[in-house]
């Protein structure tokens, strides 16, 4: 993964998570050696984290504090979280992205609260009416970009469309490719086959004249085999798979773990091969992967597992500072501009829009 320079510091909600604000302070350290340079806005309760800060010297030095007691609580329903959270450490600290006092801003809060406040306070990028979550799955060959992961779901073929363009800004930034493959998840492979929205989609795809790597169709079996470098789907089968990933991981885990207990033998095997195993373990650790993004809004917004430790949370942190660097966001506004047909002239749309400039 490239890295970059940030002139401006990374917002940090510090009371969101599991485990906060223990896991952001000394993710925030490890990403300050991962990042030298970078620098951190820590919302909280000040009298909490001070103390801590003094333990952890080099963030103390590169991060202020901005003092607020109230906090989003993790089963806080997004509705009631924005009439009354806005005095929160999530809260403000979206806010400060929009304000400009911050190029990002990290959470391992309540996922729902944290959307419903990043699409209120940072709106859409122009041309998009849905934004997206994304993040990294493992694959055969490295890792691959799913989206869209549970924002929204039902997605027609407009939005797969520009799932797509998001979605290769996202591999581009974050897995440095230079032309990212790109897949529409499918129930076959088949031009026939799928629903009319994805269906459409493809075509909507392939006639958009966008510098866009697009392979066709893929099936479920296809984002572990790596075929495509980005999966574009709806939020529904997204997060299914989503789901299903992380729960196919932690079995293998379980079965490795009791397989190499259960006898003398076993254990001695394990010993053995305590090296091929640690790799396994590597490449299914999902900190590994921690960090996933909302795409097609205003302002970058990234979101960490609710229970990632430090070094989970140092990765979530990496993605914000690479699609910064990457200017992600300047790059889907470009590629929506050349996507989006522009209004004939006379229409009343046309004219709505003279009036409105």
């Amino acid at each position: 993964m490239p890295s970059g320079k940030l002139q401006l510091p990374i917002a940090l909600d510090a009371m969101g998570g599991d485990n906060a604000p223990s896991c952001v302070l000394h993710g925030a350290s490890q990403a300050l050696i991962r990042h030298p340079g970078s620098k951190f806005l820590i919302f909280g309760n000040r009298y909490i984290l001070e103390p801590l800060l003094h333990a952890i010297p080099n963030l103390k030095a590169a991060s202020e504090i901005v003092h607020t007691e109230a906090v989003i609580a993790g089963d806080d329903k997004p509705s009631i979280a924005v009439r009354r959270g806005r005095n929160s450490s999530m809260w403000l600290a979206i806010e400060s992205v929009k304000e400009g006092r911050a190029c990002a801003i990290v959470s391992a809060g309540n996922t729902g609260a944290l959307m419903a406040m990043s699409k209120l306070i940072l709106r859409t990028l122009p041309g998009i009416s849905r934004p997206a979550i994304a993040a990294l799955f493992p694959t055969l060959r490295g890792e691959c970009v799913v989206l869209d992961l549970g924002a929204n779901v039902e997605s027609d073929a407009q939005d797969l469309l520009k799932f797509a363009i998001m979605g290769d800004g996202f591999a581009r930034a974050v897995l440095g490719l230079s032309r990212p493959r790109i897949g529409l998840l499918n129930v076959g492979s088949e031009d026939l086959k799928g629903r009319d929205n994805v269906k459409e989609a493809r075509q909507l795809i392939e006639s958009s004249g966008l510098d866009l790597n697009f392979y066709g169709f893929i099936e479920g079996n296809d984002i572990a085999e790596g075929t495509v470098d980005v999966v574009v789907t709806d939020g529904f089968t997204g997060n299914v798979a989503l789901k299903t990933a992380e729960g196919v991981a932690r079995l293998i885990r379980t079965y490795l773990r009791d397989a190499f207990a259960n006898s003398f033998s076993a254990k001695i095997g394990g010993l053995l091969a305590s090296a091929a195993l640690g790799t396994v373990r590597n490449k299914l650790d999902d900190r590994q992967r921690n960090g996933a993004m909302f795409l097609g809004l205003n302002g970058i917004a990234v979101k960490s597992h609710g229970g990632a430790d430090a070094f989970g949370f140092c990765n979530a942190i990496s993605v914000a500072v690479e699609l910064v660097a990457h200017h992600i966001n300047e790059r889907i506004t470009q590629e929506i501009k050349l996507s989006t047909p522009p209004p004939i002239p006379g229409t009343q749309l046309d004219a709505i829009e003279g009036e409105a400039d």
